[in-house]
């Protein structure tokens, strides 16, 4: 089960860096490509800040988070005895997104978005990418495991 956690570890930064390679040559120069009427499209955005475009500009700030977080996860993916497959999934999601975001952070000074959700003239959601995705998703398992009481193993199940 841990090879199956490692591939959605290293699928997830591929996956994200790849996107943003395609994202940078096909959409850069104002281009957005419609996959679903107005709902979905992709679009090129820099984003210098975090989700939703806040703390622009603060990129030693989020180096230096993303560097903190990923040692807590790697600490508690690693080094906790009795936490759950499910757990080990989410904290890979999440470590994953971390770093194919903080790539881009080191590698451009910014982070390349391109998912454009739009819903109709209510609503632009923010325009995000696969590592977002990533680490969105394995925060609201790891939510749910915590919730339901999941995240560590039962003494009885072991």
């Amino acid at each position: 089960m841990n090879v199956f956690i490692g591939i959605i570890f290293v699928a997830s930064i591929v996956i994200d860096q790849i996107t943003k390679f395609w994202a940078v040559n096909v959409l850069k120069n104002g281009g957005s490509i419609k996959i679903i009427g107005d709902f979905l499209r992709f679009t090129y955005a820099e984003n210098k800040g975090a989700a939703f475009s806040i703390l622009q500009n603060q990129r030693g700030f989020f180096i230096i988070i993303t560097i903190i977080m990923l040692i807590v996860l790697a600490y508690i993916y690693f080094k906790t005895k009795n936490i759950s497959i499910m757990s080990k999934l989410s904290l890979a999601m999440i470590a994953g997104g971390a770093i194919g975001n903080f790539i881009d952070r080191v590698r451009l000074g910014y982070v390349v978005d391109l998912i454009d959700v739009r819903f109709g003239n209510f609503y632009n959601f923010p325009i995000f990418n696969v590592a977002d995705s990533f680490v969105v998703c394995g925060t609201i398992l790891m939510i749910i495991l915590i919730l339901f009481n999941r995240f560590e193993k039962s003494e009885i199940n072991g």
